[in-house]
């Protein structure tokens, strides 16, 4: 039996089936196997989350013993959800556990906002109140200004999957509306189907626009080495457009912070 020779990236998901996502082959093709195990959420929401986010290290050695080079945890909220000292911990013991490089979809966001050189940001999600509030709250940390946020309060995980461009067009170009003064959009949620999203946003805005799946896939390729571009699906992945930035600076102090516009 031939062995397969390419690099092996792992995944973490949210959705149970443990499934690639679907931006993997868009983006890549066939040169690098992706493989992944599922987390099972019951939800989009902490109460979601807190059964099964111990067991994300037990997920990370599945995917070492089945040959992974680099792992990802494909999951924005749920790495997010607990603030950034937890993402940092998740993180360090993820690679802990398994003698890889690893990395979280918080962390690529945070990465491909200051490779894209934005600092004030648009912010679109799928989620409830709650997290779009932790959303804030950890990008505040990061040295980030969320201009506006905005919401479609989804928590079921099938859902999520099944949004349309159209509402994601109409919902990002609305949150920039209320504050144009933004440096680009993101819009959050690895679950939401963004890849054919993207491109036509920065056309039509003139800004940079990224996304938790791209941007997941983007730094976990950079993570294992690889190169990450992938022309035709934005600002993002074009050949030579992916060192980071200098990372925005900090905010002082928390009462010198202003709260987004929150829908």
């Amino acid at each position: 039996m031939t062995s397969d020779t390419r690099p092996t990236i792992g995944l973490i998901v949210p959705p149970g089936a443990g499934e690639v996502p679907v931006d993997a082959a868009l983006l890549y093709g066939d040169k690098v196997r992706f493989i992944a195990r599922g987390l099972g959420i019951g939800g989009v929401s902490p109460e979601g989350f807190d059964p099964v986010v111990d067991t994300i290290l037990d997920k990370a050695r599945e995917l070492r013993d089945a040959g992974a080079q680099a792992i990802s945890l494909m999951g924005t909220s749920i790495s997010f959800y607990r603030g950034v000292a937890f993402t940092e911990e998740l993180r360090d013991s993820m690679q802990q556990a398994t003698g890889l490089p690893c990395t979280t979809m918080s962390h690529a966001i945070v990465s491909a906002l200051r490779a894209l050189g934005m600092q004030r940001v648009a912010v679109a999600t799928s989620y409830i109140g709650e997290l779009n509030d932790r959303l804030v709250d950890y990008l505040s940390v990061s040295g980030f200004d969320v201009t506006a946020i905005e919401g479609l309060s989804i928590v079921g995980v099938k859902e999520v999957g099944e949004v349309t461009p159209q509402t994601l067009t109409t919902l990002s170009k609305r949150v920039l509306a209320r504050d144009p003064s933004a440096d680009g959009i993101f819009i959050s949620c690895g679950g939401l189907l963004t890849l054919d999203v993207i491109p036509p946003l920065e056309r039509d805005l003139g800004l940079p626009v990224t996304a938790s799946s791209p941007a997941g896939f983007w730094d976990v390729m950079r993570l294992a080495g690889l190169d990450p571009a992938s022309p035709p699906y934005g600002r993002l992945f074009q050949p030579g457009g992916n060192t980071p930035g200098d990372a925005p600076a900090a905010r002082v102090a928390a009462g010198s912070k202003q709260r987004p516009a929150t829908v």
